[in-house]
């Protein structure tokens, strides 16, 4: 066993042994969920802890760990937890019952304050999830174009059943692929060559989230775009995450216009949302007064919890400056963890967007996923749970998204904690070389 397996075996025990309750916890789960689990995400050998409940940016877990939380739930948990305006707007929703069966005023403010933001959504729906929203904006793609490819990129993930890490899933729903580089124009261009007149979509994350927080490149997406025109073909920029870069998402630091355009995590004040939208044009088809109008349902589209904690929370607590100052908060904290790395000469790095950033284990430029193929896992997992255990919460994968609550103080103790671990683990490191 080499020196790094030693050190992160030993880890791995330290975490088992200080948690007993979310080891019994996840084993009553295994009796009825697969591996105890119905969110793969989620899980790391040996259990997850189990995590009791959360305020502003810490988390306490059922053995009374406290952590302070840099996962942010995956980019959902912008408001960070029990956040007061919210919590409000649900009370009072929930006095005037669930599921009123019909229209409410609700949806059509939250719409509007959406389109208020992203002005290239002139019409929207909503879903319950970022993946439906994908799914859905697909299904417009092919029914309005009457074809079936769609240009993906290697490495994006745009829900559980649109994945492409390693290129694909085999639980991804069946369409026509094709997968390209991610920053590579010849690549795309080389791909698409033989199925120009096919292609119903380019479906596209201006920064690969689950990927690895690889930003796209301006020139890429516009060229992107150019594609799109080019062959008559769907630009869909998805925003599930990158929504949150600025006021108007991504699109807008850009200048960039997709055609149609995803959201969801955080819309929803932290309730279970999705929206997708773009172009009127494309959207009229959804209008139920018309003549073989496009069918979309949902019992829960326009669910009176998630419409009032969404319109709480954008309009009474994620101001232009707030979502600014979050950003350039995140931008700092990841140039002050890449020096502090660089300094102490590991092959580590951080890279990302704004409050977006994942932890890799290489020392040279990080373009697509391709860029990841030598990374060694090992070295994440020994830096997680070493993180874990001076309770510091990110992803096992690495992936870090701040909250509003996660301010100077919580950026301090996330750097210091980090230089910390590298320290004590320094030996068993990768050097830059």
């Amino acid at each position: 066993m080499s020196n790094l397996d030693q050190a992160l075996a030993q880890a791995i025990e330290r975490y088992r042994q200080a948690r007993p309750v979310s080891e019994r916890i996840h084993a009553e789960a295994m009796r009825a969920l697969p591996g105890g689990n119905t969110r793969s995400v989620l899980f790391f050998p040996p259990f997850p802890p189990a995590m009791a409940r959360g305020d502003g940016c810490w988390l306490w877990d059922a053995d009374g760990h406290r952590y302070l939380d840099a996962l942010g739930e995956f980019t959902a948990g912008l408001y960070g937890h029990s956040e007061p305006a919210i919590r409000a707007a649900i009370t009072e929703a929930l006095a005037g019952g669930l599921s009123l069966s019909s229209h409410t005023a609700r949806e059509g403010a939250l719409a509007l304050e959406l389109q208020r933001r992203f002005p290239s959504m002139e019409l929207l729906r909503f879903t319950n999830s970022g993946t439906e929203a994908n799914l859905m904006a697909l299904a417009t793609a092919t029914a309005h174009t009457g074809r079936r490819k769609v240009l993906v990129f290697k490495g994006g993930y745009h829900g559980g059943v649109l994945a492409f890490a390693g290129g694909g899933s085999p639980v991804n729903v069946p369409a026509d692929w094709i997968v390209a580089r991610y920053n590579d124009l010849d690549d795309v261009q080389a791909r698409v060559a033989p199925h120009r007149g096919e292609l119903a979509a380019i479906l596209v994350e201006p920064l690969l989230g689950s990927g690895g927080c690889i930003p796209g490149d301006p020139a890429f997406l516009l060229g992107l775009r150019a594609l799109a025109d080019e062959t008559g073909a769907l630009l869909i920029l998805d925003e599930v995450m990158t929504s949150r870069l600025s006021f108007g998402g991504r699109q807008a630091l850009l200048g960039l216009r997709p055609d149609l355009t995803t959201l969801g995590k955080y819309f929803g004040g932290g309730l279970s949302f999705g929206a997708f939208g773009g172009r009127a044009d494309l959207l009229q088809r959804f209008d139920p007064r018309a003549s073989g109008a496009l069918q979309h349902a949902g019992t829960f589209n326009n669910n009176v919890l998630t419409m009032a904690a969404g319109m709480a929370g954008l309009t009474q607590v994620l101001t232009a400056g707030r979502l600014q100052a979050l950003n350039d908060r995140g931008d700092a904290l990841r140039e002050r963890l890449n020096a502090l790395l660089a300094s102490r000469g590991v092959a580590l790095q951080f890279t990302g967007l704004g409050s977006l950033m994942t932890m890799h284990p290489v020392a040279g430029a990080i373009r697509s996923a391709d860029d990841l193929a030598a990374a060694d896992d090992r070295v994440k997992a020994l830096v997680f749970f070493e993180l874990l255990a001076r309770g510091v919460f990110m992803a096992r994968r690495g992936f870090v998204a701040l909250s509003l609550p996660f301010g100077e103080a919580e950026c301090d103790l996330l750097a210091s904690t980090l230089d910390e671990v590298v320290t004590h683990c320094r030996a068993v490191l990768p050097g830059r070389g």
